[in-house]
């Protein structure tokens, strides 16, 4: 049996909802209502029609990305990313992972069509899936010359990446992007920070770790900052890039380090009040 189908047509990603694992079909409600049998779908305009649904596509895209990305060699799933994420972008290329399925196993809308009428097709292994899922984002990679993008996300992950959930991924994001932004100079943490004025600020040398702690806190640190004004927000992100008090005060235009210092203890006193009130 051969059939013409135009390169509009959703039918040709058939070949990607049949090697998806059977775990992650069952996530998806249109995928999993259509039969493991591809000619019942060619033969009936209904679901031919639904193959062509925007909730076919929608679902495809999601499940097939799901499946994609891990092998781009990132954390976490990528549900814990944007769709300001380059890399969650680049999971979408639906035409890419059909073509190269076929270059990697065979596996196209023909090959679907051959298999006997009666006979269901099966899923595939999951370590199979992982082990030709791995080897077609290689090789997408290599071809598309997507290598210096994904580096460059790496070494300059941004905020709008990753999504607003209590995650190790984000998390870990949230300490690399306040300790590790400035390569120039050597970070220090808020504690320190602290400790280097502890004269002047008696009283508050037991917010140290949980200062810090807090202050990296995704939501909760975005919360604190909404009550600092602009230049206090500068000094405080220039200190823990490393910078001096002398440093910052030329920066910011302070005649002497003093005004800086004074901000800094405003700043913990803030953060104290901002506490006691959670």
């Amino acid at each position: 049996m051969h059939i013409h189908i135009s390169r509009e047509s959703k039918l040709l990603y058939l070949p990607l909802m049949y090697f998806l694992p059977e775990d992650l079909i069952a996530q998806c409600p249109t995928l999993r209502s259509l039969p493991r049998k591809v000619r019942e779908i060619l033969r009936s305009d209904e679901m031919a029609a639904l193959v062509n649904s925007d909730q076919f596509f929608s679902e495809i895209m999601d499940a097939v990305a799901a499946m994609v990305f891990p092998h781009f060699g990132f954390g976490g799933w990528k549900e814990h990313y944007t769709g300001y994420s380059p890399v969650w972008q680049l999971t979408y290329f639906l035409p890419l992972w059909v073509q190269h399925l076929e270059k990697e196993i065979g596996w196209n809308l023909q090959a679907l069509i051959n298999i006997p009428s009666r006979q269901e097709i099966p899923f595939f292994q999951p370590e199979y899936i992982k082990q030709v899922m791995g080897q077609i984002v290689k090789n997408v990679i290599e071809e598309q010359g997507w290598q210096p993008i994904l580096d460059a996300v790496r070494e300059m992950p941004c905020e709008e990446d990753f999504m607003p959930w209590d995650t190790n991924v984000r998390k870990d994001f949230l300490r690399k992007w306040y300790h590790t932004r400035s390569k120039r100079v050597k970070q220090i943490s808020l504690e320190a920070c602290i400790e280097d004025v502890e004269s002047d600020l008696h009283g508050l040398a037991d917010v140290s770790t949980g200062f810090e702690e807090s202050v990296i806190a995704e939501d909760y640190c975005q919360r604190f900052k909404e009550r600092l004004t602009k230049r206090d927000i500068e000094i405080l992100e220039l200190r823990l890039e490393g910078f001096t008090y002398e440093e910052i005060a030329e920066r910011m235009g302070y005649s002497n380090h003093s005004g800086v210092l004074k901000r800094i203890k405003a700043i913990a006193t803030a953060f104290q009040t901002y506490e006691d009130e959670q």
